[in-house]
C-alpha cells in the first residue's frame, strides 16, 4: 500500500501493491498502521457500504454529511470502472471549491480517501459497476446533505455526454455550491 498525496490536503489517492501468482493476486486494501504512518491521521472505519449500478452513465452525487455526522471515506470500485469525484467543501480550505477526479476500476488498484468537509460522487463508465466504500461514521439521515453534480461554478469534467447521464430524483434536486446552507 502505497499514499500519494493529491493537491488538495488531506484527499489521498492510495496505491495497493498487488502481488500476482497462477493462481491470481493478493493485496492488502487497507492497512490502519501504514495509513496513519504515511498520513499522519489515526482513522477509525465504521461501516461499510456497497452500490452496484447496473447501466454506463449512472451518476451518484454530490453527496455529503454534515454536522457531527459528517464522513470520511475510502472508496473502491470492486468491479467495472468509474469516474470518481471529490468536492473541497472546507470553507476555511486554501482549494475551497476545487475538486479531485480519479478513474477507478477494478484493475486499476486505486483507491481515494476523502476526508471530512467533501462532496463526494462518481459515474459508472462500465456497463455494470460495483462501488464499495469504508465510512468513518455512520449514516445519519437527517444530516444527509448534496450539491449539483453540473454546478457550473464547479466545472468537473464528467468525461461522458450529459443527456446520456442517470440521476436519481433526488440528485436533480441538489442546490449549486453558492446556494448551499450547509457546509464545513
Amino acid at each position: 500500500m502505497q499514499i500519494e498525496n493529491t493537491f488538495i490536503d488531506g484527499c489521498y489517492i492510495i496505491h495497493d501493491t498487488v502481488f500476482n501468482d497462477s493462481r491470481g493476486c493478493f493485496f492488502e486494501s487497507f492497512n490502519k498502521s501504514i495509513f496513519k504512518e504515511q498520513t499522519g491521521l489515526s482513522i477509525n472505519f465504521v461501516q461499510d457500504n456497497q452500490s452496484v449500478s447496473t447501466s454506463k452513465g449512472v451518476l451518484r452525487g454530490l453527496h455529503f454529511q454534515h454536522g457531527e455526522f459528517s464522513q470520511a471515506k475510502l472508496v473502491r470500485v470492486i468491479s467495472g470502472t468509474v469516474l470518481n469525484v471529490a468536492v473541497d467543501l472546507r470553507k476555511n480550505s486554501k482549494t475551497f471549491g476545487n475538486h479531485i477526479v480519479v478513474k477507478l476500476s477494478d484493475t486499476s488498484n486505486k483507491q481515494i480517501f476523502i476526508p471530512r468537509g467533501f462532496a463526494h460522487g462518481f459515474l459508472v463508465l462500465s456497463d455494470r459497476a460495483n462501488f464499495f466504500y469504508k465510512c468513518d461514521n455512520f449514516f445519519d439521515k437527517k444530516s444527509r446533505s448534496g450539491i449539483m453534480y453540473n454546478d457550473p461554478d464547479l466545472k468537473i469534467d464528467w468525461q461522458f455526454p450529459e443527456d446520456e447521464i442517470i440521476l436519481s430524483e433526488n440528485d436533480k434536486a441538489q442546490p449549486f455550491l453558492r446556494d448551499c446552507a450547509i457546509l464545513f
